[in-house]
């Protein structure tokens, strides 16, 4: 299974960006897809993950409210829609995918990942 970010961008604070997760190959084994983000300088933090079902979702607190984790089955992808966005917001986000569910919001335990997309929020 290959992933393919996409949908990053400059906006200023309180703007709204969609970022999507394309997957390429055969994703029925998968069971966790996640998105992470990573500033300058700081380790990568998880954002959101939905599970394949698409029944559970879980948000980091700093995002719940704004950001909104999605599949998209039509275009075979989870898509992570940020709205309010804030200067802290700034970072390269990462989709990663789990073939199980204990990968959590341990970027090392996923099984997949596809390369980042930089999302910019100026103040």
């Amino acid at each position: 299974v290959q992933l393919q970010a996409s949908g990053g961008g400059s906006v200023q604070a309180g703007g709204s960006l969609t970022l999507s997760c394309a997957f390429h190959g055969d994703p029925s084994n998968l069971y966790l897809v996640a998105w992470f983000r990573q500033a300058s300088g700081e380790e990568r933090d998880f954002v959101a993950s939905i599970s394949w079902s698409g029944k559970h979702t879980y948000y980091t607190d700093s995002v719940k409210g704004r950001f909104t984790i999605s599949r998209d089955n039509a275009k075979n992808a989870v898509d992570l829609r940020m709205t309010d966005l804030k200067p802290e917001d700034t970072a390269v986000y990462y989709c990663a995918s789990s073939l199980s569910g204990s990968a959590g919001r341990n970027w090392a335990l996923y099984d997949y990942e596809g390369q980042g997309t930089q999302v910019t929020v100026s103040s």
